[in-house]
């Protein structure tokens, strides 16, 4: 098993769309980024390639590169779900907490599990999601922006046991059939 943690934080700003978890949050301001600053999904994605010891997203989705200004981070996310998948990892389950002063996060809850979940074809359950204040202390209790904090717990697919049934129908316990197999030899 293996264990990743990711951070992220922009500045409130006028004349951007909030979005956050992949939702289009109604609020006056949005984040200021060079994607569509999403908090959320950047900290969840620095987890999960952290956990898999493939760097972050800046290694990956550069901000010097065209092609990712105000690209949706539910795109870049896809794209994590990839990596993951080719490096033979599975996603156990996420937690994060989104820290913002406003607006209040938990009518969009729901949405942004459905949306990670969709994301990364798991189940909803494998995701957690929680938003707190800082009761008006720092830069998001000002609400000069908004952070996001991600864990994650990820295993190797070779790391589940199979039964012989299994093997016969050509599938891992080292058959060279499937993907982690031919990683393996």
């Amino acid at each position: 098993m293996r264990i990743g943690m990711g951070y992220d934080v922009h500045r409130l700003v006028d004349d951007r769309e909030l979005i956050i978890g992949g939702v289009q949050i109604p609020y006056k301001k949005g984040l200021l980024g060079h994607s569509d600053a999403d908090v959320l999904l950047h900290a969840i994605m620095d987890a999960l390639l952290g956990a898999a010891a493939l760097g972050d997203i800046g290694k990956h989705f550069p901000d010097t590169k065209e092609e990712y200004k105000g690209i949706s981070s539910v795109d870049l996310l896809k794209a994590v779900s990839a990596l993951l998948e080719d490096n033979l990892y599975i996603i156990e389950n996420i937690d994060a907490t989104i820290i913002a002063q406003q607006p209040k996060m938990l009518p969009y809850i729901e949405k942004m599990r459905q949306t990670i979940a969709e994301t990364l074809h798991i189940s909803v359950e494998q995701v957690n999601i929680k938003a707190t204040t800082e009761e008006g202390l720092g830069f998001t209790g000002s609400s000069e922006g908004i952070s996001a904090h991600a864990v994650c717990l990820l295993n190797e697919v070779t790391n589940y046991i199979y039964d012989d049934r299994m093997t016969q129908r050509g599938q891992c316990s080292g058959c060279n059939g499937c993907m982690g197999c031919r990683k393996e030899s």
